[in-house]
């Protein structure tokens, strides 16, 4: 038996909410706050402030995001992705309460304090956020392009690509790691 809330669903899903009206807003809100925030598109004086033009950045957010919902692959990406980047920032959020529970009182400055291991969640948030990505994205043939990346690596290991690349990338880091000076001390 349905419950009402199950029938709601329903009917917001074959209205089309989760498939045109969700993706839009959050493009437009995302693409929107850029513009404002960065001020691209110019400013004007309103009462002796500078302020973004915001109807110059309302019209391009919007556009943005008629032209997203407009193609389905990138909507159906961003509908395999969320839930996935939702879930990363539920645990990061449940860990940073586990350690304001045992740090104590007081206003805990996480990045100040302990700054490796935020740079260690921000690379990890990184890479967590590009296999995200790269697995709601797919190709003609319905496979995604994690599983084809992996599948050319599992399958040419020894070949040349796959070796230039973990070379070059062994050679960063050690370029990094050298070229770091001395920490100034304060």
């Amino acid at each position: 038996m349905a419950s009402p809330l199950q029938n709601a669903i329903t009917f917001f899903r074959d209205f089309g909410l989760f498939d045109v009206v969700l993706p839009f807003l959050l493009v437009f809100a995302i693409v929107f706050a850029i513009l404002e925030k960065t001020q691209i598109l110019g400013t004007e004086k309103v009462k002796g402030q500078e302020i973004p033009k915001r109807s110059l950045n309302t019209m391009v957010a919007f556009v943005i995001g008629m032209l997203v919902i407009a193609t389905n692959k990138i909507v159906t990406a961003i509908n395999e992705a969320l839930p996935n980047i939702v879930l990363i920032i539920i645990s990061f959020v449940a860990f940073l309460l586990m350690i304001g529970i045992f740090m104590g009182t007081g206003e805990f400055k996480f990045y100040e304090q302990h700054k490796p291991f935020a740079v260690g969640f921000m690379i990890f948030s990184l890479v967590a956020l590009i296999l995200i990505v790269l697995d709601s994205l797919k190709i003609t043939n319905g496979k995604s392009w994690l599983d084809f990346i992996l599948e050319y690596i599992v399958e040419n290991i020894s070949g040349p690509v796959v070796t230039s690349i973990i070379f070059l990338i062994v050679a960063i880091v050690a370029i990094v790691y050298i070229t770091r000076g001395p920490k100034p001390e304060k």
